[in-house]
């Protein structure tokens, strides 16, 4: 990964992370199939992941405090079945007003403030993900291709 990305993930907002991604793509010429894909699934991923870096309450697939946003920790979550359990955690946090399901302090839960689910939600329901019921899977071609999708991504960092 180029030492540019970790800053950029360290302390960009959300739109220059995907206007950088976006010019990266165009620059390298990819795929129009692969350019449609890559900035809206970025973009559903960091609608979370930003907002918990900046309350400082980043955490990974297994619940374990995160110090920072990384590109590391961002593909950790681009696991297609990680991002529908970080959907479902925020959700329920939400619903609380607690960050749930993390092995951060009780006093940081305690401070979490509710993040808007809009964009990852509608970015799930567009890719067969039941948002009513977490026991529900999704179809496997839908994994797949959001495998590809971060291969492409890490191509781009």
């Amino acid at each position: 990964m180029k030492q540019e990305s970790y800053n950029l993930f360290r302390s960009a907002d959300i739109q220059t992370i995907l206007q950088t991604l976006d010019s990266e793509l165009k620059s390298r010429n990819e795929s129009p199939f692969w350019r449609d894909r890559v900035v809206p699934f970025s973009e559903a991923i960091l609608s979370v992941l930003v907002p918990l870096r900046d309350a400082e309450m980043l955490f990974n697939p297994e619940g374990v405090a995160v110090s920072e946003l990384t590109p590391e920790l961002f593909f950790r979550w681009s696991d297609f079945v990680s991002l529908k359990t970080l959907a479902f955690t925020i959700q329920k946090s939400n619903e609380v007003r607690v960050l749930l399901r993390t092995k951060l302090d009780d006093a940081v839960c305690k401070n979490y403030k509710s993040i808007d689910l809009k964009i990852l939600g509608d970015y799930l329901a567009k890719n067969s993900v039941n948002l009513d019921n977490e026991a529900l899977d999704f179809p496997i071609s839908n994994y797949n291709l959001h495998q590809g999708v971060s291969n492409v991504i890490k191509s781009l960092l």
